[in-house]
């Protein structure tokens, strides 16, 4: 029997006892580079199932033997992961609802045009290859300790590779994104990659009031001030040979913005009360969700601070310019979710990622993390349904031709211009519809 790995050579039963009916959608599934095949009966595309996991099923419901309904039953008992779209009569309204009850991909009513065929398969097949990726990532994922960078659009994968390019070296990083896009899972990134012995230390400076700023950051020695009783050792100096994670760096007071200018510069710190510099070796990443240039346009940021800062920038993408990403992200807090809660990892389905995927997500990864919690916890996911006036026939078509062309690229190991030419397009328009939809090809040649 094949196995996972083999899945891009899995074909499409199409099963129906009506001969010119299996003719003319085989036809239409081969004009549509689908690779399918045929059985005139449900006995013997189930004998066949036994020794050839197919991608998809397609099956007519009233059959002589064994009905679409039996087959689809006797299928969910080997493999729940294989849609099956069943073929119904006009009128078969109630039996359609019976088979989406009995997990049923999706049904075509009789009579059906070519597009329609084509259209139901191809969702079946993005939806198989959605499952095999999540369980993937399940697996990649299940022992880490941190969350990873998780996507596979162009954008996510420049930030890894930034990662990647700049882990190793000294230099000071800003990062740049809007609240929940994961700029301490990019700091975090980086100091694990960076080979660094010391720790990873956060500090929140929109969360600290500035009366107790100075000695959170560069320490106090005993009596510096009322109330300092003893020694304390600052943030910078307690991640010598590690990180300091500045988070919304643009709430530090302009009167310590001067002075962690000077230890940038300087690689010393002074603690409160005291006149001995102290040598320190730690990396600092600063991050910001707001334009720090325009700030120091205004006075509201020191310039030159900024300057020293922006030698090397990491913007991260918000959620709604990555939308490929959120499969992903959601099978990863889905999985984090259910071991928090104890809880089953409930299952989702292709209309929940289209709702997903047209939502506009402000609070971006984390909302994402939220909606994840309260699906786990068995309170729905909290967003309004998107009701059909809500998503044009553009948005709808921008949807397909995504899925197409990820079908397409899966199909031939991400050779650009072999999907050129199976989609009948000109290779410049291509990559300019991969630019646009943020489809990395490189993902489907590993």
């Amino acid at each position: 029997m094949n196995t996972e790995n083999d899945v891009a050579r899995w074909p499409v039963y199409l099963v129906d006892d009506d001969e010119a009916v299996r003719r003319a959608c085989m036809q239409t599934l081969k004009l549509a580079d689908i690779d399918a095949r045929a059985f005139d009966s449900a006995e013997r595309a189930l004998a066949a199932f036994d020794e050839e996991s197919p991608s998809a099923v397609v099956s007519d419901v009233r059959m002589s033997g064994m009905s679409g309904l039996e087959l689809l039953d006797a299928l969910q008992q080997r493999n729940r992961d294989v849609p099956v779209i069943l073929i119904t009569g006009h009128g078969d309204v109630a039996m359609a609802v019976q088979a989406m009850r009995a997990r049923a991909y999706d049904f075509i009513e009789k009579p059906f045009n070519s597009a329609r065929l084509v259209d139901v398969v191809r969702r079946a097949l993005e939806w198989r290859a959605l499952l095999r990726e999540n369980r993937a990532l399940r697996d990649q994922i299940g022992n880490m300790r941190e969350m990873p960078l998780i996507g596979t659009s162009e954008s996510i994968q420049r930030v890894a590779r930034t990662i990647e390019s700049l882990a190793a070296t000294d230099v000071d990083i800003l990062i740049h994104g809007e609240t929940g896009t994961g700029k301490e899972v990019v700091a975090h990134a980086l100091h694990t990659r960076s080979g660094r012995a010391g720790p990873f230390v956060a500090l929140n400076c929109g969360a600290l009031p500035e009366s107790v700023f100075e000695s959170e950051i560069f320490g106090h020695e005993t009596g510096a001030f009322t109330g300092a009783d003893r020694r304390r050792v600052g943030k910078i100096e307690h991640a010598t040979d590690g990180t300091l994670f500045l988070d919304e760096i643009e709430s530090m007071p302009l009167s310590l913005q001067v002075k962690l200018l000077r230890v940038l510069q300087e690689r010393r710190i002074e603690r409160l009360g005291s006149n001995a510099s102290i040598p320190v070796n730690c990396r600092i990443v600063a991050a910001t969700k707001t334009d720090l240039k325009h700030l120091s346009e205004q006075g509201a940021f020191r310039p030159d601070l900024y300057y020293r800062l922006n030698v090397v920038t990491i913007e991260l993408p918000p959620l709604r310019q990555r939308l490929n990403d959120i499969g992903p992200l959601m099978t990863y807090f889905l999985l984090q979710a259910s071991r928090r809660f104890n809880r089953e990892i409930p299952a989702w389905d292709e209309q929940d990622l289209f709702r997903w995927q047209h939502h506009d997500w402000p609070g971006n990864v984390r909302e994402l993390k939220a909606v994840a919690e309260r699906m786990c916890l068995g309170v729905g996911d909290g967003l309004e349904a998107v009701s059909a006036p809500a998503v044009s026939l553009a948005a709808r078509m921008e949807n397909y031709e995504r899925g197409l062309i990820r079908e397409t690229l899966r199909g031939v190991r991400g050779n650009v211009t072999e999907a050129a030419e199976r989609l009948n397009l000109p290779k410049k328009t291509l990559y300019d519809k991969l630019t646009r939809h943020q489809i990395d090809p490189e993902v489907f040649r590993k």
